[in-house]
């Protein structure tokens, strides 16, 4: 099967512009434009991003990471470990533990509204990941933080409405947006490992999304990076 590539979403993510090459999913901006209104932080998770793409007829039929795709059988899976080989587990770790929930959450949601095609965002991870680098012998995991219906993201409000029922980011806040809350994230008051992802709507009605990461995990890339930390911050 040719698998092309998909335009990318629709976000508005202040600060991301004039990209190289196309993203699956675009870097997050920090939080210095984020703006000051309602908001969900979704705890943001040290792994992977990847993704998985379904058809109403051909069922899931791509995955990947943010920078590429593959086709959803033998030959692509073999192509993505060639190379991704320290995400080897992927595929198999969507097939056998999330798969079947999704396309039950799928079924349900199409009873309620038409849509040809999703795509899930998910971070790969085990617990002992660390700055996108995994151990093969620690298990693996899928936490979904984003779903797109028929090329458009979902809102935050309507993600969590329609996808609690699956393993998806931890919901960290819901509230208005403010500097002090970015603070108390950087501060530890939220007892997340790495950070938060927060993500709104515009004025416009488009998807608005920040980062912000700890200054305890700030410290562990300084010890574990020296003068290169700045590549895995913010």
């Amino acid at each position: 099967m040719d698998i092309k590539p998909k335009p990318r979403s629709k976000f508005l993510l202040s600060g991301i512009q004039n990209m190289s090459r196309p993203l699956h999913y675009p870097k997050i901006p920090n939080s210095k434009d984020f703006p000051l209104g309602e908001c969900i932080a979704f705890e943001k998770y040290d792994g992977t991003n990847v993704h998985f793409r379904w058809e109403r007829e051909l069922g899931w039929y791509a995955f990947g990471t943010r920078r590429d795709e593959f086709p959803f059988d033998a030959a692509g899976s073999n192509e993505f470990i060639e190379h991704h080989p320290e995400l080897k587990d992927v595929a198999n770790v969507f097939s056998l533990s999330l798969a079947t929930l999704v396309n039950a959450e799928l079924d349900q949601i199409l009873r309620k509204r038409e849509f040809s095609e999703c795509t899930i965002f998910a971070e790969f991870l085990g617990e002992e990941s660390f700055a996108g680098k995994h151990k093969c012998e620690d298990p693996k995991r899928l936490v979904i933080f984003d779903v797109e219906l028929d090329g458009v993201i979902l809102s935050p409000f309507e993600f969590v409405d329609l996808f609690a029922q699956l393993p998806i980011a931890r919901i960290v806040y819901r509230g208005k947006f403010s500097g002090a809350f970015a603070d108390d994230v950087r501060h530890g008051k939220y007892n997340v490992s790495e950070g938060v992802i927060c993500n709104a709507l515009s004025r416009e009605g488009q998807v608005v999304m920040a980062k912000i990461k700890t200054n305890r995990y700030l410290d562990r890339l300084r010890q574990a990076f020296a003068q290169d930390w700045e590549q895995y911050w913010e």
